[in-house]
């Protein structure tokens, strides 16, 4: 099996606009898109369709401090599916939330999810997935099958002091149903997001442990970038083909 590639159009920074025409250029044919309003999904369509690409996964907002969050969650459900997508990238902050409850109401949108054929993947944030362990207690809460990961290569680190990326993701293999390709200098707390290949994640044992267990995407490029960088248009568009020329290189892409 070949691995899906995809990218969030917030890679290119400021130059967003480009992101599209860019990607079908360099061979890249599926995005992370952000969920647009009910009268706007027929142009969001049009606008993957006229360059070839189509949607890996949606970007939902999932506020578990809401009580009815489950109800709402309805139409994030519904929109991803027209646009084609089974995936619906989150992140989620339990806070002063005690987490049974946390983890009923991840199980009430899990439910609203099977109904429409979708799951949610929780990105690998505090407090719910902010490393290995946390999620793997947080899958485990919640024991739902339509509430996964979405593992973060570069934010355990950036999260999390002393850690070894690879292991940390191990611990929540079994969990992991979508994937951000970031790399990272490996700083605690520091925004150092270059092109993938030029920092300390090991992505060809990324692959490998993933493929080994089955899993083939989607992986999905988010680059940050670096911290006072200003970015231009170019050098945008460089970032995001220089890491998927590293891909190639290292033999996960076809």
């Amino acid at each position: 099996m070949e691995n899906i590639l995809s990218c969030r159009p917030a890679s290119y920074g400021p130059h967003q606009s480009v992101a599209y025409d860019h990607l079908a250029e360099i061979g890249v044919k599926h995005v992370e898109l952000p969920i647009p309003a009910p009268d706007k999904v027929d142009e969001a369509l049009k606008q993957l369709e006229r360059r070839g690409l189509s949607a890996a996964t949606s970007q939902g907002r999932l506020d578990i401090q809401n009580p009815n969050i489950a109800q709402e969650f309805e139409q994030t459900a519904q929109i991803t599916r027209q646009l084609g997508a089974q995936l619906i990238f989150v992140s989620v902050n339990a806070g002063a939330l005690k987490r049974s409850e946390a983890y009923a109401r991840l199980r009430a949108v899990g439910d609203v999810c099977a109904r429409h054929g979708v799951t949610v993947v929780m990105e690998t944030h505090p407090d719910m997935i902010t490393n290995g362990t946390v999620a793997r207690q947080t899958m485990q809460g919640v024991n739902h099958p339509n509430i996964r990961v979405n593992w973060d290569t570069a934010n355990v680190y950036f999260y999390n002091e002393g850690i070894d990326g690879v292991e940390e993701m191990n611990k929540t293999v079994e969990y992991i149903s979508a994937v951000h390709l970031k790399d990272t200098s490996g700083g605690y707390r520091e925004w150092y997001f270059p092109a993938l290949g030029e920092g300390v994640v090991d992505f060809p044992k990324v692959f490998r442990t993933l493929n080994a267990r089955g899993f083939y995407g989607p992986f999905t490029m988010e680059l940050e970038g670096i911290q006072g960088e200003n970015l231009t248009e170019e050098g945008a568009k460089e970032r995001v083909a220089s890491s998927v020329r590293y891909l190639r290189s290292i033999g996960v892409l076809g």
